[in-house]
């Protein structure tokens, strides 16, 4: 007899984490998604100075946690790895709506998405899905995902601001991944601002108030 892949559907609980309250006031809320290995609720404390100008920040986490090294001390989370990864992509979208739909609902206000390293593609496979409304997105040290739909994808960047920012000694952005990257930007139609600075695969103070900043 043969070995079935079957799958099921259950209630999972999740967290995530936030600076700041959604309320008149709000000059605007930032998304923003976490690099492979991290975890949210330190990564989210690089935003402070931005809730300090009245902008929110949301920082969900992925869905899978794992040791950083062997089977005890530090621990990182991820949004997806090879094995069965589209279901952890159709897993970790339901999530974000639904932070998405307790955080914001209806309301109208001005959005920015940023996804750090591994975060860069799981925030454009979320945005791609229409649930989500905004005005900005920032990839930061990471790639849109090859494998989207690019006359779709080229749709929904129509008219926003696209930000790409590079650390100049980042190690994981070689020449072949700029080439990569300047390839999926003409399949999308866009040319994005992009923004280098002096440091590694790391988000940078100075560089996240230039952008608030204009």
């Amino acid at each position: 007899m043969e070995i079935e892949t079957q799958t099921v559907g259950f209630q999972f609980n999740a967290r995530y984490y936030k600076l700041g309250e959604i309320h008149s006031d709000t000059k605007e809320v930032w998304w923003v998604l976490h690099g492979y290995g991290q975890l949210a609720q330190y990564f989210i404390q690089k935003f402070k100075p931005l809730n300090e100008k009245g902008i929110c920040v949301i920082a969900p986490e992925g869905l899978s946690r794992f040791y950083l090294q062997g089977n005890q001390g530090r621990v990182g989370a991820t949004w997806m790895t090879q094995e069965n990864r589209l279901m952890d992509i159709e897993n970790y979208i339901t999530y974000l709506n639904f932070i998405h739909k307790k955080e914001i609902g209806q309301r109208h206000v001005k959005t920015t998405l940023l996804g750090f390293s591994q975060g860069a593609a799981t925030l454009m496979r979320w945005a791609m899905n229409n649930q989500v409304q905004f005005d900005r997105l920032i990839l930061w040290a990471g790639l849109f995902p090859p494998d989207i739909d690019f006359t779709k994808g080229a749709e929904l960047l129509k008219g926003k601001e696209v930000i790409e920012v590079l650390g100049k000694q980042d190690e994981f952005i070689t020449a072949d991944r700029i080439q990569e990257m300047m390839k999926l930007n003409r399949q999308l139609n866009i040319d994005p601002v992009i923004l280098e600075f002096d440091g590694k695969h790391e988000l940078k103070e100075e560089v996240l108030l230039k952008i608030v900043e204009g």
